[in-house]
């Protein structure tokens, strides 16, 4: 049988963060794992029905679209904030990938991946639920291929609620105090959450990474953040087109 193995992620898209930003640093190697987009939702039902088109849909029967352009147009602000703050500051191990997505029963996929409208069906179905098997199982065996081959000293950043148990049971036992998530998460919501990543990719500013071990992960609702200019959050074309 052959050995399942996450694709390395790719380069970055054009115009989602500035280019100057991929060359930012850390002491430590740090690898990024992006909570999925809601297929269940309006966007997300309509993209998977056969009779909807668009551009988008039409490629999902035609070759396929990489995961990340197709959970960006699901997901709008949130996901297209995660993957170009992922793509901005990921700095891992040789060999290793960078960034992956959680999938519903699809376990960890690189965002760069091609998918069919059908092989979008089979990793979106089933909930993401702790006690969901058909998600957990793939989670925890992809999660445990990448632990081992990270190594020792890299930081696993979740970009994703850790309000919840959802992501943090199944990844906590596996990556430990190396498990890291965003401090400044703690009280925002999925929109607000997706500005301060783009305003943090834009801006080449870091934000701080805590274990999420015994972390304070509620808290009180952080003060709003400035609008982002409307050049920031547009959508490419070929993500907005339809539907």
């Amino acid at each position: 049988m052959q050995t399942k193995r996450i694709k390395l992620v790719g380069n970055p898209s054009d115009g989602d963060v500035p280019e100057s930003a991929l060359f930012l640093r850390s002491t430590r190697r740090r690898i990024f794992l992006l909570s999925p987009a809601n297929a269940s939702g309006l966007r997300g039902s309509l993209l998977l029905k056969d009779a909807v088109r668009s551009p988008l849909a039409d490629r999902l029967r035609n070759g396929g679209a990489p995961l990340g352009e197709i959970f960006t147009f699901i997901s709008g602000l949130y996901f297209r904030g995660k993957l170009a703050y992922a793509r901005a500051y990921a700095d891992p191990p040789p060999g290793v990938p960078g960034v992956a997505v959680i999938t519903p029963s699809g376990g960890l996929v690189s965002p760069d991946r091609l998918f069919t409208l059908e092989e979008l069906r089979e990793i979106v179905a089933g909930r993401v639920d702790a006690a969901e098997s058909r998600y957990r199982i793939p989670l925890e065996h992809d999660a445990r291929l990448l632990r081992d081959h990270a190594g020792d000293h890299c930081e696993i950043v979740l970009l994703g609620s850790v309000a919840t148990s959802k992501y943090v049971e199944p990844l906590l036992g596996i990556f430990g105090e190396r498990l890291m998530f965003p401090a400044e998460f703690v009280g925002r919501g999925d929109m607000s959450r997706g500005g301060l990543l783009l305003r943090s990719a834009r801006d080449q500013i870091q934000l701080k990474y805590v274990p999420v071990a015994g972390a304070v992960r509620n808290g009180a609702r952080p003060a709003k953040l400035p609008k982002l200019k409307r050049s920031d959050v547009l959508m490419r074309s070929v993500e907005t087109t339809g539907l």
